[in-house]
């Protein structure tokens, strides 16, 4: 399949074409939920998928791996190396590293915006200084960074049926919903990182403190209070999806059914959440597999019968790359759009 792909994408050049099979190894790995919607994509563009995957995973890791024994400064010396890197590759400088070789030529064929990769980098820059938010409006500025940038990144590569800064706000919301979900879901093992991504202002409004997230964490002791927070929070995660969803009607006819697809199985974690009684500090939400082969199969279905309409002449026009210059910060609904593993 990967040659299959590369071939469809026009990528020839050997060690190019090396890169971006190391990105696709990378969500493969780790990224299981959008490694399965993007197989859902016409084969010419999951590579250039596969490439802004592999470059957010890398930066991700370097700040989160709970296994590296690497020091705060460590870690921000990676960062600063990978942003030289990323720099010199976006500037046609010969990049050794593969994963910055794939994401540059992606960046180049799709005229993807050079301030999207730097406003994600300054967000994971504050992750090793910053554990904690004061309310919404301020982890919604973080998000801009960390999650906005990367619906924002994937719109050129997804095409639109209009101006692209129509559809740029939902493309933005739905990555801020992807990661709220993200970090609702994986509460406890942000604790051990030591950031709690839940305004203090929520938890103040239900009575509690960090503090006591904290010792809930340590001893397994649930808190009718801390439910109350993580069930408002879903419910504020649930209002971000709405306001992105009719973004994937402006979506190319083609790149909707993988939008819609990890829409549906992302905003199922919430439901896997509130299935489990909202008992995240102990134990992660699991979307049960048949579930998540049903989406997939109707994510299929749908794939297959756009893909049809398309050779058939039948699909709506559609804004190419160069067709519209993507909002450089556009207003983010529902929010006051990841990467982290994806095991759904």
């Amino acid at each position: 399949m990967t040659v299959r792909e590369l071939d469809a994408a026009g990528i020839h050049e050997p060690a190019l074409r090396a890169a971006y099979t190391h990105c696709r190894g990378l969500n493969a790995r780790h990224g299981k939920t959008y490694f399965l919607a993007t197989r859902l994509l016409p084969v010419d563009r999951r590579p250039a998928v596969h490439a802004l995957y592999g470059f957010a995973r890398w930066a991700d890791d370097i700040v989160d791996d709970l296994d590296s024994s690497a020091t705060p400064g460590e870690r921000a010396h990676a960062l600063l190396a990978l942003e030289a890197q990323l720099e010199a590759g976006l500037r046609r400088e010969r990049a050794t590293e593969p994963v910055i070789r794939a994401l540059a030529d992606t960046a180049r064929r799709y005229g993807i915006d050079h301030r999207h990769f730097t406003d994600f980098l300054a967000s994971m820059r504050s992750d090793l200084t910053v554990g904690g938010y004061a309310s919404y409006e301020e982890l919604g500025r973080y998000m801009h960074g960390s999650a906005a940038v990367i619906g924002l990144q994937m719109l050129p590569v997804l095409g639109t049926v209009g101006p692209r800064e129509q559809a740029a706000p939902h493309a933005a919301a739905l990555g801020v919903a992807f990661q709220l979900t993200n970090f609702l879901r994986d509460v406890g093992e942000d604790l051990d990182r030591g950031r709690l991504y839940l305004p203090a202002e929520l938890l103040a409004a239900h009575g509690v403190d960090r503090e006591r997230f904290d010792w809930s964490r340590s001893t397994g002791a649930r808190d009718a209070r801390i439910t109350d927070v993580l069930r408002a929070a879903a419910a504020h995660n649930r209002a971000v999806y709405r306001d992105a969803l009719p973004g994937i009607a402006m979506l190319a006819p083609v790149s909707r059914p993988c939008i819609r697809t990890a829409f549906v199985l992302y905003s199922g974690i919430l439901d896997a959440i509130e299935a489990d009684g909202y008992a995240v500090l102990h134990r992660r939400a699991v979307v049960p597999r048949r579930r998540r082969a049903a989406v997939a199969l109707d994510g299929l279905v749908r794939a297959v019968a756009v893909r049809a309409a398309s050779r058939s002449g039948r699909e709506e026009p559609v804004a190419g790359p160069c067709d519209a210059a993507p909002s450089s910060r556009p207003r983010v609904a529902g929010a006051p759009a990841p990467v982290r593993e994806e095991a759904v």
